[in-house]
């Protein structure tokens, strides 16, 4: 990884507020020297980015991925393409796809009815996004990146973080949703221009967060990493399944969770049931483990399709729309 210490990457992009005193703890660094070796992997573009993970779902939101084709035919295109959908106020990530899609976009909306009418002036106001597929998010599993580490200690920090699913919605009370607003805009804030921003005293703050971390509102703070720089093969294997019942599933997604490779997993209702995110430093690892999967799971595995995620042009868990309307 030309230099680049492992460990720091997949602790600062795990969790993007850990202070230097635990980060020199755990790398065996002074907080000093890791000041500077942050600084670099920032300036230079391999950790950006910070986003928090919110658990959507608790505020009574669904969650639609589309897919486009044919999107690109100029760089000027595809500036003006992604510029637009990041103001979108529904739009919760955007990347691109290197395959038989270019663009892949979320949207978070309170119904799909409410979904239809914003994505319709979407399509309607540009001609590039004209082909797509639309897939219905149901549940999320997002793993840590284990691939990226093999100390034990290090491997026992993270466990996975489940977003998504059939919640209660939730009321929150204003300073709740301030200080939320202040996190969706400046995830790595300090606490105390986080209570400055949100009108409210540090310890308010703090009690929030806490409040909203043990309801599982907050499930942490992440930073995106630029694969490219770090030498990272990235693709989305997408599965269709039959004879599906509640204990092969369940094995299907133990031996996911058991494998370091596996980032992410989304369960999905549209032209496939389950959208597996996959990274490693070695390539041929994907394709060893695509194979191993088939294999295992050949009764399960309908069909299969694989796509590289080459870039991230935006990455958030809440809409900004929850914050305009207030």
């Amino acid at each position: 990884m030309n230099k680049i210490d492992p460990s720091l990457v997949f602790l600062r992009s795990e969790n993007a507020r850990m202070s230097l005193k635990d980060l020199g703890r755990l790398v065996k660094k002074s907080p000093q020297l890791l000041k500077y070796n942050i600084s670099v992997l920032e300036k230079e573009g391999v950790l950006h980015d910070p986003y928090y993970i919110f658990d959507y779902s608790h505020f009574g939101l669904i969650l639609f991925r589309v897919y486009f084709k044919g999107v690109y035919i100029k760089e000027q295109d595809k500036i003006k393409v992604i510029t637009e959908l990041r103001q979108n106020p529904y739009v919760l990530a955007i990347y691109d796809l290197v395959g038989e899609f270019d663009l892949a976009v979320e949207f978070a909306a309170p119904n799909p009815s409410k979904f239809n009418k914003e994505f319709k002036k979407i399509i309607t106001a540009s001609p590039l996004l004209k082909e797509y597929k639309i897939v219905l998010n149901i549940v999320t599993h997002i793993y840590p990146r284990h691939y990226l580490v093999n100390s034990t200690e290090l491997l026992t920090l993270y466990n996975q973080k489940i977003v998504g699913g059939d919640r209660e919605k939730e009321e929150f009370k204003p300073e709740e949703m301030a200080v939320l607003k202040v996190l969706l805009r400046q995830p790595t804030i300090r606490y105390t221009k986080l209570a400055k921003e949100s009108d409210l005293n540090v310890k308010t703050v703090k009690s929030i967060l806490h409040q909203l971390a043990k309801r599982s509102i907050i499930r942490g703070c992440k930073f995106l990493l630029d694969k490219n720089k770090l030498d990272i093969t990235k693709s989305r294997l997408f599965l269709k399944l039959h004879n599906v019942d509640v204990e092969y599933e369940s094995r299907l997604l133990d031996y996911l969770h058991d494998n370091p490779e596996v980032i992410q997993l989304n369960k999905t209702v549209g032209d496939w049931d389950m959208e597996i995110d996959l990274e490693s430093l070695d390539k041929s690892r994907i394709r060893y483990i695509i194979s191993k999967l088939r294999e295992e799971f050949s009764d399960l595995i309908a069909g299969f399709n694989l796509i590289e995620v080459y870039e991230y042009h935006k990455r958030t868990y809440l809409p900004e729309y929850l914050f305009r309307e207030e």
